[in-house]
This record gives C-alpha cells, sequence and structure tokens, in this order.
C-alpha cells in the first residue's frame, strides 16, 4: 500500500512540473515546415497553455536581410496594441527579396496551416481561437489567406498594394521612385502597361471575394496617394462581395502606420481589440 501511495504521489508530482513546464511563459525564434515550404516565425508565450493565437505579418522591406527585424517590430506593434494578455503571438518572417510580388503567400499559409495543424504537438500546448493580423503588405497576405482558410477573425491595416497596375504605371512613366516588386514583375511579364492583366492578377484588388471569416480593415486617410487611389475601389468591390463573411472598415485621419500611432490611434485601437474580444 505504502509503495502504491508513493507511486501515486510521484505521477502527480511529474504531471504538475509536466503542466508548469507547458505553460511557462516564452519568446523564441523557431524554424517550421509544412508542406516542404519552410519558414521562420517568432513566437512570444503567454504562462498558459492552451492560448489563443494571434499570427501577425510584417510590412515590406527592401532586404530579406532585414526579415527577422521586421518580424521583431511587427510582433512588438500588435502586442503592444492587444489589450489581451493571455493570447500567444506568432510573427512570420516572410521573404519578399529575389521573387515575384505575392508569392510569398506560400510562406504565409504555410505558417498558417502550421499553427492550425502542428503547433499543438510541437510546443506542447492546446492552441484555442486563431486570428490574423498584418500591416501593409502584411495586411495584404492576411486579406489573401481569408480567401483560403477560416479563422476566427482577420485584421488588415493599410493593406496594400491595392492596384499593382496603378503603382507599377507610375514607376514607367517616372512619376514615382522605381520599387523592386515592379522591377521583378517587368522582367517577368513585360510593361504593366502593356500587360496589366498580369500586374492585376497578384494585386489586392483581385482578392475581395469569398472572404471565409470576419475581416476588420483599418485605413489612415492621410495615406500615400497610391494607396489612398485605389482605396474606395477597393472598399466597395468588398462591400458589394456577395459571398463574404462580414467586413468591418475603420477609417481615421492618420498616416499609414495609424493602427500603431500612439496620438492617433485610440479608435483604430479599440475597434482592434473589439473585433478580437466579440470573436
Amino acid at each position: 500500500m505504502r509503495q502504491l501511495i508513493l507511486a501515486a504521489i510521484f505521477l502527480i508530482a511529474c504531471d504538475n512540473d509536466s503542466a508548469t513546464e507547458e505553460s511557462a511563459a516564452y519568446k523564441m525564434t523557431k524554424r517550421i515546415t509544412y508542406n516542404n515550404v519552410i519558414v521562420d516565425v517568432i513566437i512570444d508565450k503567454p504562462a498558459i497553455s492552451n492560448p489563443d493565437v494571434l499570427i501577425v505579418f510584417h510590412g515590406t522591406i527592401q532586404s530579406d536581410a532585414e526579415v527577422m527585424t521586421a518580424a521583431n517590430t511587427a510582433l512588438d506593434e500588435f502586442k503592444n496594441i492587444l489589450s489581451r494578455k493571455d493570447m500567444m503571438l506568432v510573427s512570420v518572417a516572410h521573404p519578399q527579396e529575389n521573387i515575384l510580388f505575392g508569392d510569398n503567400i506560400m510562406q504565409a499559409e504555410a505558417a498558417l496551416l502550421w499553427v492550425k495543424n502542428k503547433s499543438n504537438e510541437e510546443l506542447a500546448i492546446t492552441i484555442g481561437k486563431i486570428f490574423l493580423a498584418g500591416h501593409s503588405q502584411g495586411g495584404y497576405l492576411v486579406t489573401r489567406l481569408n480567401t483560403l482558410y477560416q479563422t476566427n477573425g482577420v485584421i488588415a491595416s493599410a493593406p496594400g498594394p491595392l492596384n499593382l497596375v496603378y503603382r507599377c504605371n507610375l514607376e514607367e512613366n517616372g512619376e514615382v521612385q522605381p520599387s523592386a516588386p515592379c522591377f521583378r514583375l517587368k522582367n517577368a511579364y513585360g510593361l504593366a502597361s502593356t500587360n496589366p492583366g498580369a500586374y492585376f492578377e497578384r494585386s489586392l484588388l483581385n482578392f475581395t471575394k469569398g472572404f471565409k471569416s470576419d475581416i476588420l480593415f483599418v485605413q489612415g486617410l492621410n495615406d500615400s496617394p497610391i494607396q489612398l487611389y485605389s482605396w474606395p475601389a477597393f472598399k466597395q468591390a468588398i462591400m458589394s462581395c456577395t459571398n463574404c463573411q462580414k467586413s468591418q472598415f475603420v477609417e481615421i485621419a492618420g498616416g499609414h502606420n495609424v493602427l500603431f500611432d500612439p496620438s492617433s490611434n485610440s479608435l483604430a485601437k479599440s475597434e482592434f481589440n473589439n473585433f478580437i474580444n466579440s470573436h
């Protein structure tokens, strides 16, 4: 009898140690693989073993040497405005250099599916709800992901480029500074003025149907002219969608980073948290 009691105490102690280990808070970088696609993610886990998850995506970078810095910045920016302290954040270090614009949807998709299907086993936790959030090009990626997979909700901050035909035509005409995305698209497809279809296929204006989850868009009304030129058409296309889940728009005075601007983001931050808390 004494041996049985001691064995039971030992098992309880082991279970408690395991639970403590599983619920420890940590921040780490992890290389993940899903369907043979490899991508680095930064995981910021609170001290619970069954967290809801916010997967975040950074904006445009000039070189993939900057990708981990951008992923860390995105994690910090979204964490700073997130009112909940019990959510795990996963920031995706999606590449942008030496690929055609939009092709990093493969890494974005791999990260989402890894969280959905493999993170429980690999992190020894139990995932609850899953939300997506992205800024700028990150907003582009989460909007596209919302046409592919259902989650508990999506937040897109100043998503873009909305219209690569318009953007790259301006560059071809010398009206704005050249950019790497348009340069690579020109090498692959020729000029936007002569092959607009190939450019439009990768524009966010081409991904305004079939949203599988509710989505919140945040847009500063003092953003760049390139962004604001196509914003009304983008918004109207989404509002006209007949096979989309609910879309919500928050348009406020401010620039491209209005969601994270402490001087002007009180409404945007409030709506951001209301969206997550209501889903």
